[in-house]
């Protein structure tokens, strides 16, 4: 099993790696709209917020060795489900190998951040 670390993305904010490679496959951690150049929270829309955390995801598999388009499965969560077609409009222009996916709405995301994403990928 391999740690993944990059600068590219912001740091864990809790006793977790951004990302684990084992077995050939790449295990992200959920990656939340946090700006890794200041650490905070910037956009306030899911539009916003969405490209934020794709941004995050695609330089945390490019530190594995892997890609958005070697995804195999995503998990997805939103703060609001009404937030759905403009995620997934976002979110299509990043995952357009079409990887499994759930989607599920939850009561509170950390930072109160509006989205979160986690990858399952080919290293």
């Amino acid at each position: 099993m391999e740690k993944v670390y990059t600068q590219n993305a912001p740091d864990a904010i809790g006793p977790y790696s951004q990302a684990v490679k084992a077995n050939g496959l790449v295990f992200t951690s959920g990656q939340i709209a946090i700006n890794p150049a200041t650490g905070n929270v910037e956009a306030t829309t899911i539009e916003a917020q969405t490209e934020q955390v794709c941004t995050n995801l695609k330089n945390v598999l490019e530190a594995a060795g892997s890609s958005l388009d070697k995804a195999v499965k995503t998990v997805c969560f939103l703060a609001d489900m009404n937030d759905f077609a403009a995620f997934n409009a976002v979110y299509g222009t990043y995952f357009t190998g079409k990887p499994a996916r759930s989607c599920v709405a939850v009561k509170t995301l950390p930072k109160n951040v509006l989205v979160e994403v986690e990858v399952i990928a080919e290293a």
